[in-house]
């Protein structure tokens, strides 16, 4: 199991963003995550990864049988042999002063234990240098090559004849055979919510369980917005002898992408209650894990194996990253959206670039764009935004859908179509036209954007390519902390900023961590209580006041926070007092609205 030198991670950034980004960090010992729900993409990288390294390129076609995990595998194959080999030039340093082994040492943090060998070394003979060099090089580790499954993202899936395959050729369990094939010692994230087909098929391979050693070659990482979520998701998986290496904790509101709403519980609250009950919680999965293994009669782990607790989302501080890691006794963090300014670590074309520099805050928004039907992260400033709005100005809305991977509607055919696509979006229309919907439900549909194809054209963008049939447009899926940051760094710089060895300026408006999220929350729940108006029954006020009873307690558990700990510089924390006292009589001032609506 791969230990990495650092305390953070590149977490995964809509289809294209991060779907290289381990052949750039890696080898430079800091971890990653690929989605691998696109095959097309990953083809497409596979080709043009292939020729820059002067390697033959065998195609896989779709007529070839179980194409998509052959895929995914010949990809993750890949970034396993690239990363390998400049792992290896880094390695193979004659002198401590050598360029490549310089990059790797300047980015890890002040307190890793190579910079102490390397100070002992200065004064030790030849020899001893030597054993010295010798120590230094077993401490060059990679990052982790991890990828993410979304698993709402599994449609089923016909021969050329229309005949469903069966179930292990859906999208997801496809991708996971592609995964568990491949060669990479790695972790898999599983995100969105439970997929109880796809986890009892994590049972299929072995690399999932223990080997000789009692080690696991392939991790499972669990996404997670809540504890009792991890709780749940966490005994399906040990109850099937499957141990959660991880439990990733995503703010609700605070990220990139898909935002998936708690019901008004803040990210303190969360972390505080899983640093109460985090011995518990190993101890309970351990016990299931290990029966599980003894019944099925498969190696059992010979100790309790790591299980690692870490957040994402929002974080743009140094501060607030120690605060995270020490008070809540975390073992790492993750930051995404500030490393889409970071051309050494992420694929970003030069356009979207541009845009993301030039928005205002105000050009950040929540949309309906995901087919999925969940809130999406969305930049009103996107070549992706001007493209769909273009479409509706020319009566043409909706978009050609090639890859038909969030193809689940069945409102209007039989077979399930994407509500993002022309066909979908032409149909609705009819329907307004008719009067049989409202322009609000109308403008909720043709919000819907083409995912697959908008949020994969930057990574080919980016490496100089051109994307089929000129879908050139790019969605972006950042978060709201993105708006903070002005400027294009370069990975030692950003990686510098996380560690407290230089300060990025900041934009001087930005909210700490936790108080963003908080403003979200008190922003979401005004708009649902305007979404609902005054037809609000017993059932949705109560809803309502609940989430209202939560964020307020979430803001009491944050003012008592910061009496009792230093957790920021005395400035932030006047300025965090101010804001919770705002938010809190925002929230007084919803009560009126909703004593009125019953």
């Amino acid at each position: 199991m791969i230990s990495t030198p650092h305390s953070f991670h590149i977490p995964v950034m809509g289809l294209g963003y991060t779907v290289d980004t381990p052949i750039k960090v890696a080898p430079l010992g800091i971890s990653s995550v690929v989605s691998i729900m696109d095959d097309h993409l990953l083809e497409e990288m596979r080709k043009i990864y292939s020729e820059k390294s002067g390697l033959p390129f065998f195609p896989i076609s779709e007529k070839s049988p179980d194409y998509r995990a052959e895929r995914i595998k010949s990809y993750l194959n890949l970034l396993h042999d690239l990363v390998e080999k400049k792992l290896i030039e880094i390695k193979d340093f004659e002198s401590l002063e050598d360029d490549s082994f310089l990059g790797y040492l300047d980015l890890l943090p002040s307190n890793h234990p190579i910079h102490l060998l390397i100070q002992e070394s200065k004064d030790a003979d030849f020899i001893q240098k030597q054993l010295y060099i010798a120590q230094i090089r077993e401490m060059i580790l990679p990052g982790s090559i991890d990828v993410n499954i979304m698993t709402k993202v599994d449609k089923l899936n016909s021969d050329e004849e229309g005949n469903e395959l069966p179930r292990e050729y859906s999208d997801a369990l496809s991708a996971l055979r592609g995964f568990a094939m491949s060669k990479i010692d790695g972790a898999v994230i599983f995100s969105a919510g439970m997929n109880p087909a796809l986890y009892a098929y994590a049972e299929q391979f072995t690399d999932f369980f223990p080997n000789s050693m009692g080690e696991l070659k392939k991790r499972i990482i669990l996404k997670v917005s809540d504890y009792r979520s991890a709780l749940i998701q966490g005994k399906f998986l040990a109850k099937k002898g499957l141990w959660v290496s991880e439990f990733r904790i995503e703010s609700g509101l605070n990220c990139g992408g898909h935002a998936f709403a708690t019901d008004g519980f803040l990210i303190g609250p969360i972390l505080e209650e899983f640093k109460a009950n985090r011995e518990e919680l190993k101890s309970a999965l351990f016990d299931l894990c290990q029966k599980s293994l003894l019944d099925k009669e498969k190696i059992s782990f010979f100790d309790m194996p790591p299980l690692k607790i870490t957040y994402q989302g929002g974080i743009g501080t140094h501060e607030e990253d120690k605060f995270l890691r020490t008070f809540y006794q975390l073992d790492g963090t993750g930051w995404g959206s500030p490393f889409l300014l970071v051309p050494e670590a992420t694929s970003v074309d030069e356009d979207t670039l541009q845009r993301i520099l030039a928005a205002k805050k105000s050009d950040y928004f929540l949309s309906h764009a995901s087919p999925l039907g969940v809130p999406f992260n969305n930049l009103k400033t996107s070549s992706g935004e001007d493209q769909r709005k273009n479409r509706i100005e020319n009566n043409r809305p909706g978009s050609p859908c090639y890859k038909k991977f969030l193809s689940f509607s069945t409102e209007f055919t039989e077979k399930p179509i994407c509500t993002a696509s022309r066909q979908y979006q032409n149909l609705k229309t009819k329907l307004f036209q008719t009067g049989a919907i409202s322009q609000t439900d109308l403008e909720e549909t043709l919000a819907k954007d083409c995912l697959c194809e908008g949020l994969s054209a930057p990574a080919i963008l980016a490496n100089g390519g051109a994307p089929k049939r000129n879908l050139n447009a790019v969605t972006i899926c950042p978060g709201p902390n993105l708006a903070y940051f002005k400027g294009i760094f370069s990975l030692k710089e950003m990686v510098d900023h996380i560690y407290g060895k230089i300060r990025l300026q900041l934009d001087y408006e930005r909210p700490h961590v936790f108080v963003k999220e908080l403003q979200l929350y008190v922003d979401y729940l005004k708009n649902e209580w305007e979404k609902l108006g005054p037809e609000v029954n017993a059932k949705q006020a109560n809803y309502l006041e609940k989430f209202k009873a939560n964020l307020q307690k979430g803001t009491e558990y944050y003012q008592s926070l910061i009496d009792q700990i230093q957790l920021d510089t005395e400035e932030v924390i006047q300025q965090m007092k101010d804001q919770l006292h705002e938010a809190l009589m925002k929230l007084e001032d919803l009560k009126p609205a909703l004593v009125e609506s019953r």
